[in-house]
């Protein structure tokens, strides 16, 4: 036997004795991808949906129809246990669900408000190896069938919606936070933290595909947590100040004066904020201060940029207050002001907490100072002067 036959009969050896994968192995066209999950609780039974989409619908190729309706399948089923009830779909779905493709949660409020589910669901479903942890987490007051069958405009891919890819909406216009899966079970497990997760529901008429008016997805809300269990849920309206406060903002946009007729329109960007504890008489209070910059978006009335500076700072001030005041009436810290002492003093907080001296009064904050900048005013100059 030559040389070159002595070396090549051991790998020869290994292919015959070594299986082929072909056996367990499936095209990527013939899986069922799972990319959203709904869950409820009822009656003491969990109950769950998932969104199922094709591989060929939603591949982006040259091919590729634009404007074409891509259908939304969507899998139901019962249990006693959250796994039990996503299991239970797979005897009727035809296809082998492939769950690494998840890219949004979403959970009734009638699931949230149980105690100890919600440890429940996030247990079952990380403990599943395929399911990732940067997904996006919602609550919504709506049907779960009618959230995870809503299309994007213009027909693009279901993954293109806002339960989906939150982020684009939010970088031009910062109201609410996307919220994920890591950094809600981190907030969730954090003692002194409020814990928040946006509400998604539907609105009606703000489009139209020609003259037919289309439902579309909208954030609506946030509901909040506190050492994990459910506190409250503050509309969009009622968390104008929330924006102020969060170092994911990029972009949002105010009139001046504060609720009177508007005389501007201006783009806040990129504010930060910080907060000082003041422990005092065995209570706590804080200080906020704000800075920002912006520019003008639309000049109404002749004013300076001086005037439309102050005037801008009295809106994110009052903003402030007004979203602190619908939280001090629900006792839920909705600026997570306490959190800032958990972080910096915790023994103090740890005190306080047993002692029940962390209740939130109407001037638990002593001061907010707010600083804006206005760097440019537009394209167009107007009438503004300095």
């Amino acid at each position: 036997m030559s040389m070159w036959a002595k070396r090549l009969l051991p790998v020869l050896i290994l292919l015959l004795i070594v299986p082929g994968c072909g056996e367990n192995s499936k095209s990527i066209q013939n899986l069922a991808y799972v990319t959203a999950i709904g869950l409820d609780y009822k009656d003491g039974r969990f109950i769950s949906y998932a969104q199922v989409l094709n591989f060929n619908d939603v591949a982006k190729t040259e091919q590729t129809d634009i404007g074409r309706n891509v259908p939304v399948w969507i899998g139901h089923g019962e249990g006693r246990t959250v796994n039990e009830s996503l299991t239970s779909i797979y005897p009727t779905a035809q296809l082998r669900m492939y769950w690494g493709h998840v890219k949004a949660i979403l959970c009734t409020e009638r699931l949230l408000k149980q105690i100890d589910v919600l440890s429940h669901v996030y247990d079952a479903i990380n403990r599943y190896r395929e399911v990732r942890y940067n997904i996006n987490v919602y609550s919504t007051r709506e049907l779960l069938p009618i959230i995870l069958s809503q299309k994007s405009v213009l027909y693009f891919s279901p993954l293109d919606t806002l339960l989906d890819s939150p982020d684009q909406t939010f970088i031009q216009n910062s109201v609410i936070p996307p919220q994920y899966e890591y950094r809600l079970i981190s907030e969730l497990n954090e003692s002194g933290q409020t814990a928040m997760l946006p509400s998604i529901s539907i609105t009606n008429g703000r489009w139209t595909e020609d003259t037919k008016k289309k439902t579309l997805l909208v954030i609506d809300g946030v509901t909040f947590f506190f050492k994990q269990k459910f506190k409250t849920w503050l509309s969009v309206e009622q968390l104008e100040g929330l924006k102020w406060m969060k170092k994911e903002t990029k972009r949002a946009i105010i009139n001046i004066p504060y609720n009177r007729n508007p005389s501007a329109t201006l783009v806040i960007i990129k504010p930060r904020h910080k907060i000082q504890t003041i422990v005092e008489d065995d209570r706590v209070r804080y200080t906020i201060q704000v800075k920002a910059r912006g520019y003008v978006d639309e000049l109404i009335t002749d004013m300076s940029i001086q005037k439309m500076e102050q005037q801008a700072a009295e809106v994110l001030k009052e903003q402030i207050m007004t979203t602190y005041g619908h939280g001090l009436a629900r006792q839920t810290d909705v600026l997570n002001l306490n959190y800032k002492l958990y972080k910096s003093k915790p023994d103090v907080w740890k005190r306080m907490d047993r002692a029940g001296k962390l209740k939130l009064e109407k001037d638990t904050i002593k001061d907010i100072q707010v600083k804006i900048r206005l760097v440019h005013t537009g394209k167009y100059k107007g009438t503004v002067h300095k």
